[in-house]
């Protein structure tokens, strides 16, 4: 009789579980090829919590006919080119059919060639030098580049801070810190730069304040990471820098805002988006980042939302067309449909260009309030 029992028991058990197990949906995998160490960990975090909120939001895609729970995949470059072809073969190597990544566009390149050996396809999200897609054929990009970015800061320090004279400092063997001051200094012109790089472990950046001034420039443009932004921000607050501090992107984050708060201090970035420009998609992320302990942490504390956070958003969105318009998980299909893909994201927009690149024209330009801690949005600015 207890034999009898037992069986009877098993039979119910595997007739209740059954169903629920035929019910599973098959997985597709979207890699997140991201820092979440080093200089640029900071960054890639923030871009992380975009995706995620996304993927919270929109966690299956249907994909010629059938619902695939979508699952993230993260591979940590370490914001380290040596370390991310090693990152990228670990994505391709656990089967993701296209990647997302990365922010900071040196990691970016020295990933091409594993991503396009492999021919999986890769959309990078606030990677701005232009050789992540003109070198490789499997890389798109939804952000604007660096040639245009660099115009249009050279433009605003010309024509609203009134400068006549400019300082540029970049970090030694960085793509785009060194790529983006070219194109500033193109823009500007060149003899009315000061140009300087300093090298890797730098943590002492009073020298350069001091050389800044004493070239009697009218600007501060340094393009660099948050880590070394952090430190050139210190170090201008206690040396009186007496100008107007100028940047990139990757300046767009609470790291920048938690530093400068409460200093005498202008400083000015170019970026992908401002808060306030949607207003319902700005409530929802800030009140999933409140509420989520590991996602505070990771955007700096509190809830500012930073623009690469809302690009990568974006970007989610973008891989799901893709591999709906696709009809396939194969990363050969999704790359072939990426070409002729289109999209309007909380961002704008969203198409490609012959070579990958987004077809944007216009960045936010904004201002540090030290007083609240907080962006206040200045202008949208165009190259004409």
């Amino acid at each position: 009789m207890k034999k009898i029992l037992a069986v009877a028991l098993v039979l119910c058990l595997v007739l209740a579980v059954a169903p629920m197990a035929f019910a599973d949906n098959p997985v597709v995998k979207i890699g997140v090829f991201e820092p979440q160490s080093g200089d640029n960990g900071a960054g890639g975090k923030q871009e992380i919590l975009g995706m995620q909120y996304a993927n919270q939001l929109t966690p299956t895609v249907d994909i010629d006919g059938t619902t695939y729970d979508v699952e993230l995949v993260y591979a940590d470059n370490a914001s380290a080119n040596d370390k991310a072809p090693t990152a990228a073969q670990s994505l391709i190597s656990s089967g993701v059919s296209l990647v997302l990544g990365s922010y900071g566009s040196g990691v970016s390149i020295a990933a091409g060639d594993t991503f396009a050996a492999a021919e999986v396809p890769a959309i990078g999200v606030t990677c701005t030098n232009p050789q992540v897609t003109s070198e490789c054929e499997v890389y798109f990009r939804i952000c604007f580049l660096d040639p245009f970015q660099g115009t249009v800061l050279a433009n605003f320090a010309k024509s609203e801070l009134g400068a006549t004279k400019a300082y540029c400092l970049a970090k030694q063997g960085d793509d785009y810190s060194g790529g983006l001051c070219n194109y500033f200094i193109d823009a500007f012109g060149k003899d009315a730069c000061v140009y300087e790089q300093f090298p890797e472990g730098t943590s002492d950046f009073s020298t350069y304040i001091t050389n800044a001034q004493n070239q009697g420039c009218d600007v501060f443009f340094s393009p660099v990471s948050t880590e070394a932004a952090a430190q050139i921000i210190a170090k201008a607050d206690t040396q009186a820098l007496g100008m107007p501090i100028l940047a990139g992107d990757t300046w767009d984050s609470n790291v920048i805002l938690n530093a400068a708060k409460g200093k005498d201090l202008k400083i000015c970035v170019t970026t992908f988006y401002q808060e306030g420009a949607d207003p319902d998609f700005d409530k929802g992320i800030k009140e999933w980042i409140k509420n989520d302990t590991t996602a505070l942490a990771n955007n700096g504390g509190n809830d500012e939302l930073a623009a690469v956070t809302v690009m990568g958003f974006d970007a989610y969105y973008v891989a799901l067309e893709a591999l709906k318009a696709a009809g396939s998980v194969d990363p050969a299909d999704v790359l072939e449909t990426l070409p002729s893909l289109e999209y309007t994201g909380v961002t704008g927009k969203i198409a490609f260009d012959d070579i990958g690149d987004a077809l944007r024209d216009s960045a936010f330009v904004k201002t540090c309030n030290t007083e609240t801690g907080a962006w206040d949005f200045v202008t949208v600015a165009t190259v004409g």
